[in-house]
């Protein structure tokens, strides 16, 4: 899962401040004062896609690696889900922007608002343009809360909140450990979206905290799905299904909320299946936001024709643009099959790298994505059921037996990984 997205660029209202838009603007260390125009390979977004991809080039020998990243801090997104759920602490997720910049790579404070492929160029929100000799466009998703009518103004509110959002990611876990009696709301879009596992962890570590504080019978919990089942991988289904009936959560499949009235706490639901909807209200709402590529991104000649989530158009093995080949896309902005997550990133960073190193040396790029994703899923405070899968969501374990609820995954998900991220992926090491 990569930074929150930039401010919108279209006409659609803007979200909130607190919803978390970044901006940025060229500083000291960015173009404007080092006079440098063009990079051998210049990496658009420097979440953990652009980071790691950046650290692994300079590992394979590639010079000349600029990252064009307007955000001063570097936010390591898989903890949000503990944070709304109270098992961990804001500051673990957030770090300077300079200390996980790779040794060797020039950064960029500045926000990219326009790609020219047919000119090699990357034009900055600050006005300066950029040419480049191979471009790689990782800036994550944007979060369009506008696309459901009452959801960002329910955001503001005293009874809704996201983990989505690395600010209202505390008030999550405040609203939740504060409840006890009433309705518990969680909604997942349609569409593509980061880590769409993330949507339900906060709701599993609540039940299981609200089942030791005695008050769960008391509280009606409602999962929000749009997919035909609760996530969709085989086996996996049957372990979260085991949790939902253990916590009594009334799951509602191919479903999803088309408006909210934060004054009168209620969501609209539609039941794509039936063709019918209801009102319901709430105590408390956790929405996940619908997703796509960054407007300006949309506009650009880099997405497939027909594609109105503005995804980059890559190979989906070897994460190479098929009408510029001098352009690439990895992570959450790329036009792929699979899941948007992490884990699915750390696979297609080694393959963008070595592929990318191949052309470099005058070779043909050799290396293939598999369509390999994950998500651990949080089902209480101390176990975790890791579901491994491929861009069909087909059962693709690399560990035996992990897709069961088992304590020694919750040690590797909360306990191991933020270190491993810190220390190890970003340095692009693992």
């Amino acid at each position: 899962m990569e930074p929150e997205s930039g401010p919108p660029r279209s006409s659609t209202p803007p979200v909130p401040p607190s919803l978390g838009n970044r901006t940025g603007a060229a500083g000291a260390s960015g173009p404007a004062s080092n006079g440098r125009r063009r990079y051998n390979v210049l990496v658009v977004g420097g979440g953990n896609a652009g980071i790691s991809l950046a650290a692994r080039l300079r590992r394979y020998g590639v010079r000349d690696v600029a990252v064009v990243e307007p955000s001063g801090r570097h936010l390591f997104q898989p903890l949000f889900s503990h944070i709304g759920g109270g098992t961990a602490e804001a500051a673990e997720a957030v770090r300077p922007q300079e200390s996980v910049m790779p040794k060797g790579v020039t950064w960029i404070p500045d926000s990219a608002v326009d790609i020219k492929p047919e000119t090699n160029t990357v034009e900055l929100a600050s006005g300066i343009r950029l040419s480049y000799g191979h471009v790689v466009v990782c800036p994550g998703l944007q979060l369009d809360w506008h696309k459901v009518p009452g959801l960002a103004e329910a955001m503001e509110s005293p009874h809704a909140s996201s983990n989505y959002v690395y600010e209202l990611a505390p008030k999550t876990w405040a609203l939740l450990s504060g409840l006890r009696s009433g309705t518990a709301v969680f909604t997942m879009p349609s569409g593509p979206v980061k880590c769409g596992g993330a949507s339900q962890k906060p709701m599993y570590l609540a039940c299981d905290y609200w089942r030791q504080q005695g008050v769960l019978s008391n509280i009606r919990v409602v999962m929000v799905v749009p997919t035909p089942t609760v996530y969709g991988v085989p086996g996996v289904d049957e372990e979260l299904n085991r949790k939902i009936a253990e916590y009594g959560i009334e799951l509602r499949c191919n479903s999803e909320v088309t408006a909210v009235d934060a004054a009168a706490r209620a969501v609209q639901i539609h039941d794509a299946a039936s063709g019918s909807s209801e009102s319901l209200t709430y105590d408390v709402l956790h929405a996940v936001p619908p997703q796509s590529a960054p407007d300006w991104l949309k506009s650009t000649a880099l997405p497939a024709s027909g594609d109105d989530g503005g995804f980059v158009e890559v190979d989906p093995e070897t994460l190479r643009h098929p009408r510029y080949p001098n352009v690439w896309s990895l992570g959450d902005a790329a036009g792929t099959k699979n899941s948007k997550a992490g884990a699915a990133l750390r696979k297609q960073t080694t393959v963008l790298a070595k592929n990318l190193k191949a052309i470099i040396k005058g070779e043909e790029p050799k290396t293939k994505y598999n369509g390999y994703s994950a998500c651990p899923f949080t089902v209480s405070r101390s176990t975790v059921v890791f579901a491994e899968f491929d861009d069909e969501y087909k059962p693709m374990p690399t560990i035996p037996k992990v897709a069961k609820e088992r304590h020694s995954t919750w040690i590797l998900e909360r306990d191991l990984f933020p270190g491993i991220y810190w220390n190890l992926i970003l340095k692009g090491r693992a």
